[in-house]
């Protein structure tokens, strides 16, 4: 009986012993968000749901951005170990001194769009209409948007982040995400249009996935693993969201699930997340010569200087290029 105790104690011992060192191996892991959970979110909070990170042992917490948030500095400040963002984020912010890398992406292509009330076939033909701008902007797409599409002189007003200014006047053009403010203006029931940037040529990627250099160093075991899991998640969640659903309503009670299913239709159609070179290259590709075009532009416009921030140190490959999570 003494032998079977101490069998049975050992057994016991080893169990918790197995289940400390399990809990120990999962690597914490914080992101970012660049808002309130949407369905722009969704494969990170399937990833979550399903158990995917905890099977690429990790721990990951996600914490939800919004309209008040920096997220970048908190980043930096180590509220985060990786954030989401416009590629364009992490060149800028790596001039104001905060070292970033983009090491994937979520969006082949950048969600924002004009919307206006007109048809037309090129954005110069917007150029006497008045823009509703948020204040983002002016250090993101509308310095490009002057320069390539002609605006330069048109006049511009603040966007509030309510469509009704643009839906009581015709002569307005409303910035957006495709995968948002379009479900708004779409129950004004006024005919409109809405304008992908990236069909007139903005570069940038889309909810790029940013770290702070020192963590790409230091964790590129845990990061690569985090984007891995996460394509594994956004694929799983554009073929079945429930599970995903559930944590993004939980993090955000206001996000109605006819938004959420709005989004995801959106990332469908406009093959945000399997379009572009995602086909060859795997979900959450990025490559040399498209975060090239977005430094070139920021340079141009002069937003960064060429001098101030180099090129081949904000960003890696090597972190996406193995994950071939094929859509």
């Amino acid at each position: 009986m003494n032998n079977m105790r101490k069998t049975t104690h050992s057994l016991i011992a080893l169990m918790l012993a197995g289940t400390s060192f399990s809990t120990l191996a999962e690597e914490k892991f914080t992101f970012l968000t660049n808002w309130y959970a949407q369905a722009e979110h969704g494969g990170f909070y399937q990833a979550q749901a399903k158990g995917l990170y905890k099977n690429a042992g990790l721990d990951v917490s996600i914490k939800m951005g919004g309209p008040q948030v920096n997220v970048m500095q908190l980043m930096a400040a180590g509220q985060a170990d990786c954030t989401l963002g416009d590629n364009g984020q992490a060149l800028e912010t790596w001039q104001a001194g905060v070292h970033a890398m983009t090491v994937a992406t979520v969006f082949q292509h950048s969600p924002t769009v004009f919307i206006s009330h007109d048809k037309v076939s090129k954005g110069e033909e917007l150029k006497d209409k008045t823009f509703l701008l948020a204040t983002e902007a002016y250090t993101s797409f509308w310095p490009w948007a002057k320069s390539n599409l002609g605006l330069a002189n048109a006049k511009i007003r603040p966007y509030t982040f309510s469509v009704q200014p643009f839906l009581a006047d015709n002569n307005l053009v409303q910035q957006g995400y495709v995968t948002s403010e379009p479900f708004s203006v779409q129950k004004g029931g006024k005919p409109f249009y809405v304008y992908p940037l990236s069909d007139w040529g903005y570069p940038p990627y889309g909810n790029s996935i940013i770290c702070m250099a020192d963590t790409v160093k230091n964790h590129p075991t845990a990061v690569a693993a985090f984007i891995k899991a996460s394509m594994e998640g956004w694929k799983e969640y554009l073929q079945d969201p429930t599970a995903g659903n559930v944590l993004i309503t939980k993090a955000n009670p206001r996000m109605g699930a006819d938004q959420i299913a709005f989004g995801i239709a959106q990332m469908k159609k406009y093959e945000l997340v399997t379009g572009g070179d995602a086909q060859t290259g795997g979900i959450g590709i990025i490559t040399e010569p498209r975060l090239k075009e977005t430094w070139d532009m920021l340079v141009k416009n002069k937003l960064i200087a060429a001098d101030k921030v180099p090129f081949e140190q904000t960003y890696t490959l090597d972190l996406i290029k193995d994950a071939k999570v094929m859509p």
